[in-house]
């Protein structure tokens, strides 16, 4: 079973992957499951995965899940981390260099 992370710790999150990185949450559904995706938004975390919402051109909504690349994660600081590595791996997929900073 999924660690469940606190509803603070995970509106934070989703605060700032949707308030910062906008980008990389349309670089992370195009590389894990919606290549014509326009939109992207991050949806939900635990400790086995990211959620995100693909939102294509005609307005359709995928979800798309993607595994922590590392593996299962339980501490908050972990997520971080995660979320950078699913980045990197969406960006290396996608022919795209990544950003160095995060």
């Amino acid at each position: 079973m999924a660690h469940i992370f606190e509803p603070d710790a995970v509106a934070g999150v989703l605060g700032h992957m949707n308030g910062d990185h906008a980008d990389d949450n349309l670089l992370i559904v195009r590389a894990f499951g919606a290549p014509d995706a326009t939109a992207g938004r991050m949806t939900g975390v635990d400790g086995d995965a990211g959620t995100w919402e693909a939102t294509a051109a005609d307005g359709a909504t995928a979800t798309v899940r993607v595994p922590w690349p590392g593996g299962a994660i339980s501490e908050r600081p972990a997520v971080r981390r995660a979320v950078v590595a699913v980045y990197q791996e969406a960006c290396r997929r996608l022919g795209v260099d990544a950003r160095s900073e995060h």
